[in-house]
């Protein structure tokens, strides 16, 4: 017989159960803490067993300990105990396995046991249930890119909580909705869910829920441009989420977000120095001093925001670490490679970056791979306009940083996330347009291919890019003037056969460049003699002539 201690009565789970729907969690957890006997002397045996392991799922997942906790009470179940469980009892069991797989970023196994308990809606009659089986597997399908999905699971769950006269738990799963309407492109919609959200749940204790608005807030606020905004939110984010749990990994989140903030007004700051000094050489050219003001409190500004990233990055890899969260460590080491990458330093930007695509690689996660590869190529790229030695093999950077923005591209297509598409159609297009490749063509067919995907001009570093190519296919899209006037038939007293030799050295030169200056290669692509390859790019001082 299981002692009277350690029952988990029908009042007791009833309670429970109304202090999670009304968003009442201090009690709920003030509850569990009460009669901590239930965890010390949890029997799988026990009537109640996997209901109450269904809430603690619900209750870990609001903020209460770890989710090492319901794994371990999970565990327990054999197949003989689950085999005799009443349905509810055996759904909300698979609910609890949901959230760990969900948890421990497994996705497709959280899928499966969210899909399980879906399968049986019309088996019962707990809206609840079926509400949170929902909003949980929408939150997985985001984890996967797959948006329109998971806003089709948010939105069933939050109508089947308001059936059920669950407005608080409604008002969470908004939340989720609202940052898929913000990734498709409407920040309005997604602003205005997120104010109703608040005004819902402003008067719970729902620390974590309310950490996310002000955390939605600070990426809606930093995509805009809006730089201390971003910071201000993300620093109440962090309050909110450390009232619950000082090293929850949301607080490592919203500090990762907001080391990125401070890299992007230092990238703002470091302009300013580059121009005030422009300014100042120029000045000094003309024999009269510079104005503007003195660059010593920007570079003060700009090397303090590095120092304050960098602690920020470390205080946030430390809690991810606990979790043994791969998206999260990746993401801290991607922003690690940005550093590293604005400080000119490739070698230790690469390490960053290979580490961070290791982790997503472990999780299959596209979005983290995708964004990997993306920083990648803007290594390599840096590379070629550095000039840095690539040994024997001309190109080796060039072509690195193509391979690069290729991979992204095709691990982005894997996703519904446009805005990461349409960041590696740029970088394809500003390696398209490097001295190396120097392809315009190439480049405004990716430039067209980003601005069609882009769901909005936002002001961050994305936008910039987008700003550069632009800039880049503008100045290629000059047509040579000699193939100007040919076109228009004006080719003066010259004979075709003097008309081919030009047009020879004028196409012949670029492509001995895109094919990594092997003459071989040339004379295969263009079926003509080596002998002649060689003769017209001496001619045009592109190789010396043999002796």
């Amino acid at each position: 017989m299981i002692p009277d201690s350690t029952e988990i009565s029908d009042e007791f789970l009833a309670q429970l159960k109304d202090d999670l729907i009304g968003r009442r969690l201090e009690s709920a957890m003030a509850r569990l803490a009460s009669n901590g006997q239930l965890l010390a002397g949890f029997n799988s045996e026990q009537k109640n067993a996997a209901v109450f392991v269904g809430y603690m799922a619900q209750c870990v997942d609001s903020g209460f300990q770890r989710y090492s906790l319901v794994k371990e009470m999970v565990s327990r179940f054999s197949k003989t105990v689950r085999a005799h469980l009443p349905l509810r009892d055996f759904l909300l069991l698979r609910m609890a396995e949901g959230m760990v797989a969900m948890a421990e970023e497994s996705k497709q196994e959280a899928l499966r046991h969210f899909d399980f308990v879906l399968s049986l809606e019309q088996e019962t009659d707990d809206k609840e249930l079926l509400s949170i089986a929902n909003f949980w597997k929408g939150r997985c399908l985001r984890m996967k890119g797959e948006y329109d999905q998971a806003l089709a699971f948010a939105v069933k769950g939050r109508e089947l909580a308001l059936e059920s006269g669950c407005q608080p738990m409604a008002a969470v799963m908004r939340v989720l909705e609202s940052w898929l309407h913000f990734q498709k492109g409407d920040v309005k919609q997604a602003v205005g869910i997120l104010r109703e959200a608040e005004s819902v749940l402003v008067n719970t204790d729902d620390y974590l829920t309310l950490g996310n608005i002000h955390s939605s807030y600070g990426r809606i606020a930093r995509r805009q441009g809006r730089y201390q905004q971003a910071i201000d939110s993300f620093t109440t984010a962090i309050a909110l989420y450390k009232k619950r749990d000082s090293q929850h990994r949301n607080v490592a989140r919203s500090l990762n977000n907001m080391a990125y903030v401070k890299r992007l007004i230092s990238l703002q700051l470091r302009r300013k120095i580059d121009a005030g000094a422009a300014r100042r050489r120029r000045a000094a050219m003309r024999g009269r001093l510079g104005n503007g003001q003195p660059p010593a409190q920007y570079r003060g500004r700009f090397a303090r925001l590095r120092q304050e990233a960098l602690a920020e990055l470390a205080e946030a890899a430390a809690i991810y670490e606990q979790y043994e969260n791969h998206h999260g460590l990746g993401s801290v080491h991607l922003n690690y490679a940005y550093l590293h990458l604005d400080n000119g330093d490739l070698e230790q930007a690469e390490a960053s970056a290979k580490t961070a695509f290791r982790l997503g690689e472990q999780k299959r996660d596209s979005i983290l791979m995708a964004r990997s590869r993306l920083v990648l190529c803007m290594i390599e790229n840096a590379r070629v306009e550095e000039g840095i030695d690539e040994g024997p093999e001309p190109g080796k950077h060039a072509c690195l940083a193509q391979d690069y923005a290729h991979e992204a591209t095709e691990l982005a297509r894997n996703t519904q996330n446009r805005r990461l598409l349409a960041h590696t159609y740029i970088w394809q297009g500003l390696t398209c347009s490097n001295r190396f490749f120097d392809d315009p063509d190439n480049a405004r067919r990716c430039y067209d291919q980003a601005v069609h995907l882009s769901v909005d001009n936002h002001a961050d570093s994305a936008w910039e890019d987008l700003q550069t190519l632009k800039a880049k296919v503008l100045r290629g899209s000059s047509v040579n003037p000699t193939l100007r006037a040919w076109s228009q038939g004006s080719v003066g007293d010259k004979t075709f056969q003097q008309i081919s030799e030009e047009f020879a050295e004028l196409i012949i030169p670029k492509v001995w460049e895109r094919e990594g200056r092997k003459i071989s290669r040339v004379a295969s692509r263009l079926s003509m003699s080596p002998k002649k390859v060689r003769r017209i790019l001496s001619r045009v001082g592109r190789r010396k002539p043999r002796g």
